[in-house]
């Protein structure tokens, strides 16, 4: 197990380029950028606090897709929002958090190049022709009706022949609901004329990506609330139609995400169950991108970029470096007890935390490099407690086992039902845990996260290891002359646990003192060991004595 995750990192690092040996950190730890984002409203005013919150909420929810964890995100000044990202932040994760405005739905009417002049096959520069001439044909568009030509007048054709996706003037962010639209994609290499608003990312309940199961094709998934169900129906009947008549490119359905449009997917079918798929030349990252952004992009507000710049670490080195101390101190600690307490069988102990240790720190480097994962100070916490957690795992077990032995079985059946019973225990103590770490990390602030997923990673670890590792070993162990024959330093040795039965039937008389210092050595010995029997097995050996005496009367009499 070790080896295969390894492998997987060391893919991550050496093939994709995108994964580390060492764990990312958090923002308290590292640094990184800061994004304020300013509230826009229609007449100025600032906005509720309410809205203020859905739009952090939703930004969060971006950032988190985008892989980046650990993120702080919070309200400022009454139409501000703060965004904290750990590291530099890229291109793309930028883009997700400063795409504020509403995600729409618009039909397409025309396709054009954002030029108005083309190359033609003759290598001569031509003007590029304009829209359909009977576009005026009707006087009055159909409101009904978003592909509808009627909506594209002379006017609206001579500013899309002049209209440059490039210019900052062109702003398209800001359109009216209910006209038609002249946007670009987000490449700035495609521009259309767009039919009003049809439907607002507010109809969208879910978006995720997938393999078609048919082809193999990466697609979007999309799934419509009620009202969005019904209205898309609609649209996908006309645009339908439109592709059968074969007049395209009115026969799209254009996600129009600030401005700009994201995606222009063909309808191919009617679809009334509000299940619509989005198929084309998809990667699993521009597929799952795409997801994202129909089901974030609805924010109550738009917002303008402030400022962004470098912050440094809340926290820093030393904190971290003061923390791994603390761990060490910990891990000195247990390991100290364990050999005390349990003399060689403390090795089993401080073995399975090394074995823990080395898969947790790989755990966590993979994690940073599929999940996002950073590493807090709150998770540095947590990774030391867990230390605590460890061991008593090991001590429920090995206190199964001595008092199996204490209850005259063999070492190497103490193990086996030592184990039948410590599980059991350690099975509900590590699911409380488990259930305590999810509960912590749905309702707690995003500070205590950390603590809480490396508290429920490692309590799910401890408990791989402590089947496939632990106990393995101790059944390997016990069939050693070393710990199987029961030595005074393997921590398994009957004597010294107090075990006076053998076969739960034979009494074992406990020799007398030797005079002398010697004597006086082994008389304290087994007094402790006297003391550390059970209340139950006190009471067997009593019953025991008490029936031999009475058997020694009757034969006396006889």
């Amino acid at each position: 197990m070790t080896a295969f995750l390894f492998g997987i990192n060391a893919l991550g690092v050496y093939g994709f380029k995108k994964s580390s040996w060492t764990p990312e950190l958090a923002l308290d730890l590292q640094g990184g950028t800061q994004i304020v984002l300013s509230a826009v409203t229609e007449d100025g005013a600032n906005p509720t606090q309410e809205q203020l919150d859905q739009a952090a909420a939703i930004i969060r929810q971006r950032v988190d897709a985008s892989g980046v964890a650990e993120a702080d995100i919070t309200t400022e000044g009454g139409r501000n929002i703060v965004v904290q990202i750990p590291g530099a932040a890229d291109d793309e994760t930028r883009a997700r958090i400063e795409a504020s405005a509403q995600l729409e739905f618009r039909s397409v009417i025309y396709v054009g190049q954002p030029a108005n002049q083309f190359v033609g096959e003759d290598g001569n520069a031509t003007p590029y022709p304009t829209p359909d001439a009977t576009a005026n044909a009707v006087p009055t568009p159909d409101p009904t009706d978003g592909s509808d030509l009627a909506w594209v007048t002379e006017k609206l054709q001579a500013e899309f022949l002049a209209y440059d996706c490039t210019a900052p003037e062109n702003d398209p962010s800001n359109a009216p609901a209910d006209q038609p639209l002249i946007t670009c994609d987000e490449t700035n290499s495609i521009k259309y004329i767009l039919g009003p608003t049809e439907l607002t990312g507010d109809a969208i309940d879910d978006a995720t990506s997938g393999r078609d199961q048919q082809n193999g094709q990466w697609t979007v998934n999309l799934v419509l609330d009620k009202n969005g169900t019904k209205v898309f129906g609609e649209i996908s009947q006309r645009l339908f139609q439109n592709q059968l008549s074969g007049l395209s490119p009115r026969d799209q359905f254009a996600f129009v995400l600030d401005g700009k449009v994201i995606s222009a997917p063909q309808m191919n079918a009617q679809i009334l169950n509000g299940k619509p798929s989005i198929s084309g030349q998809f990667t699993q990252e521009t597929a799952q991108t795409l997801a994202d952004q129909l089901k974030y992009g609805a924010l109550p507000l738009s917002f303008t970029t402030e400022s962004s710049a470098t912050i440094s670490a809340t926290l820093g080195t030393q904190q971290l470096q003061i923390g791994l101390i603390a761990g060490l101190i910990g891990l000195a600690l247990v390991a100290l007890y364990s050999l005390v307490s349990y003399r060689a069988l403390g090795a089993v102990i401080i073995a399975s935390i090394a074995v823990m240790g080395v898969l947790t720190y790989i755990i966590v480097c993979i994690l940073a490099w599929r999940l996002g994962f950073r590493l807090s100070l709150a998770g540095v916490a947590g990774l030391i407690v867990s230390i605590g957690f460890v061991a008593d795992s090991f001590i429920v077990y090995f206190e199964r086992i001595r008092d199996e032995l204490r209850d005259g079985k063999s070492i190497t059946s103490a193990v086996e039902d030592g184990w039948g019973r410590a599980k059991r225990t350690i099975y509900i103590s590590k699911s409380i845990n488990i259930l305590a770490a999810v509960v912590l990390y749905i309702l707690a602030d995003a500070t205590v996260k950390g603590f809480a997923f490396t508290l429920g990673l490692t309590t799910i670890i401890d408990v791989f290891i402590f089947v496939i590792f632990t106990h393995p070993v101790m059944q390997i162990l016990a069939r050693t002359k070393f710990f199987g024959g029961g030595h005074k330093l393997s921590g398994l040795d009957p004597d010294a646990l107090g075990a006076v039965y053998h076969a739960r039937t034979q009494y074992r008389a406990v020799a007398a003192p030797a005079a002398g210092r010697g004597g006086g050595k082994k008389s304290r010995s087994r007094g402790e060991a006297e003391r550390r029997q059970t209340i139950a097995e006190r009471k067997r050996a009593e019953a025991l004595a008490g029936d031999r005496t009475t058997d020694a009367g009757s034969e006396g009499e006889h």
